[in-house]
């Protein structure tokens, strides 16, 4: 069933009424964005497939039926606990940036920012999915390659009912509020489908009519794509027919994308970073993820305090909790970006004698973020659609897979003949040299375009594990919120005791050194706690919904799976037996 999105804020402390629990499962499970995709997923379980078999055919359907995220043209990042081996692995297929780019390519002669840049395929890194996904079925799935693609294929052929959500989603890009076809008009409003005619043709209903749900979407191009793919392997996006439609659009609309940076791509699997809280432990993606390393660090910091005590609203532990992220949020601007090109010292960033250094400058009062920099703050952030998803099977194997476009819809072009829409991940990068803003714009040196390199994110796939099983796998969409919605659900979790429903629907928060603030999921939060914090020297803003944290937690006692699917968008869904 459809489990709808909160529409107004029930109560101070739940986002949803605690009565609505989560959905129980006793083999498997799978939690993503959207019905279909996660059926997928569960029918792939069912076939005697791995949590890897089940996450690839989940990413590959979500490409169809969840396009704003779900994607061919983006990257991401898996963390997977194989059972059997007693071991967490992790794969990275971020984008990587044109060899033909430049460090200043987002500046005129001037140095003024040009947020053009940031839509049609000029946006767009080399994009990873397809061969990140390959690369994991490769190392350690079961289910042949094309049984994992064919469904994503027959979504994408024979076509599905689209949601009111998706159907509000497609008509904001495609039409103006009064349903006539819209078009760029230099008005500065934000790019949309409606400015690129590929994405116009993939996207528009056949009689030209605002979408409705039940409508029928389909897409026969990119199920042309996934059928090569699906016959001819990964490869086939870099260097077969795919790749070849991805150079011509290139070469047509001014990209940058060229034949060598699609044959020169690869994913690569990588060490998880790994720390401990409360006795669990808590492993995550490294870089050129930011993610892993700002979840642990909070963790390790806030493990000093006995959060518990003060409950999860209180001033006091708010105050910690944003010192935590505040900190943690420095270390990604100034330590944290590609490996392969920046030496980032994970195992140094995620200790407890690190977090203790950094523990030791919170006092009572908030700290000015200014203050925390060696160099000059002057007085264009990560989108927020990317998705996720979470698995576990019947053997205790779990992934959490976490990929993106960058913002809704990415780029906003769709490859011409290809069907699917290329990400404009070049905005992860830090695009103006050497400008960091009170506002939140970064220009510190570390993340920096170079050719070749992967843009920084802050996707934060999670793993918990509780002497060796899995207690947690979660994750999710939100830019640089990520991490910190996924640091709420870990303390809810195992800091705070709360159940599997309201540990996802409780309230959230986020701070991100700059801008500093902190931004307060919703707007009935105690005012005792408010006027503490703002007393303390906490600047505050609300925020109406902040992540999308698709989340399984297993009861350690009676090995069931609670499939908790974040109820702030509409369509998201658990599904399994």
């Amino acid at each position: 069933m459809l489990l709808l999105a909160l529409v107004a804020i029930a109560s101070s402390r739940l986002l949803v009424a605690p009565t609505s629990q989560a959905e129980e499962f006793r083999r498997h499970v799978v939690v993503s964005q959207e019905e279909h995709a996660s059926d997928v997923g569960r029918d792939v379980l069912r076939q005697g497939g791995n949590a890897i078999d089940a996450a690839v055919a989940t990413a590959f359907a979500l490409a169809v039926t969840h396009p704003a995220a779900g994607n061919l043209g983006g990257g991401g990042f898996i963390v997977a606990f194989l059972a059997d081996r007693g071991e967490v692995v992790t794969f990275d297929f971020r984008e990587r940036a044109p060899l033909a780019s430049t460090e200043r390519m987002y500046l005129d002669d001037e140095g003024k920012f040009l947020p053009r840049h940031r839509a049609g395929l000029r946006a767009g890194g080399v994009p990873g999915t397809v061969k990140g996904l390959g690369l994991a079925h490769e190392r350690f799935g079961t289910l042949p390659w094309a049984d994992l693609v064919l469904p994503a294929v027959a979504l994408a052929r024979d076509g599905f009912p689209v949601s009111n959500t998706l159907a509000r989603s497609l008509n904001s890009q495609l039409f103006d509020d009064d349903g006539a076809s819209d078009a760029l008009d230099g008005s500065g409003r934000g790019a949309r489908l409606a400015d690129f005619p590929a994405s116009v043709r993939a996207f528009r209903k056949p009689d030209g009519t605002p979408w409705q749900a039940g409508d029928i979407l389909r897409q026969p191009d990119l199920a042309d794509t996934l059928s090569r793919i699906a016959e001819h392997g990964p490869d086939e996006f870099y260097g077969g027919r795919t790749a070849e439609l991805i150079v011509a659009a290139m070469q047509a609309e001014g990209g940058l994308i060229s034949r060598e940076d699609l044959e020169s791509y690869r994913a690569v699997q990588r060490p998880p970073v790994h720390a401990t809280f409360r006795g669990y432990d808590v492993y995550g993606m490294g870089p050129p993820s930011s993610g892993g390393i700002v979840v642990l660090l909070a963790l390790n910091i806030l493990e000093r305090y006995d959060l518990a005590a003060d409950g999860p609203e209180s001033a006091e532990t708010l105050h910690r909790i944003t010192e935590a992220m505040r900190r943690a949020f420095f270390v990604r601007a100034t330590r944290i970006a590609d490996p392969d090109f920046i030496d980032v010292p994970a195992d140094v960033l995620t200790s407890q004698s690190f977090a203790d250094d950094l523990a030791a400058s919170i006092g009572p009062k908030a700290t000015p973020s200014q203050d925390l920099a060696d160099f000059p703050i002057a007085g264009l952030a990560e989108g927020s659609d990317t998705t996720h998803l979470s698995v576990v099977d019947g053997s205790g194997n779990a992934v959490a897979l976490t990929y993106t476009l960058e913002q809704g819809y990415g780029s906003k072009a769709v490859v011409a003949g290809t069907g699917f829409l290329l990400n404009n991940e070049m905005g992860d990068f830090n695009l103006v040299p050497g400008v960091t803003s009170a506002s939140g714009l970064i220009g510190t040196p570390p993340n920096r375009i170079a050719p070749g390199k992967r843009m920084l994110s802050s996707m934060s796939p999670t793993i918990v594990l509780e002497d060796g099983r899995v207690r947690l796998v979660t994750g999710s969409p939100g830019g640089r919120t990520i991490p910190n919605t996924v640091l709420w659900v870990v303390l809810n979790v195992l800091e705070f005791g709360r159940s599997p429903r309201e540990a996802v629907d409780a309230l959230r928060t986020h701070h991100a050194w700059f801008p500093d603030v902190i931004t307060l999921e919703g707007r009935r939060w105690p005012e005792e706690t408010t006027r503490e914090l703002r007393d303390r020297g906490h600047r505050l803003r609300s925020t109406e919904l902040q992540g999308d944290a698709h989340t399984i937690i297993v009861d350690p006692v009676t090995g069931l799976l609670h499939g908790v699917n974040d109820r702030r968008r509409h369509t998201s869904r658990a599904s399994g037996d």
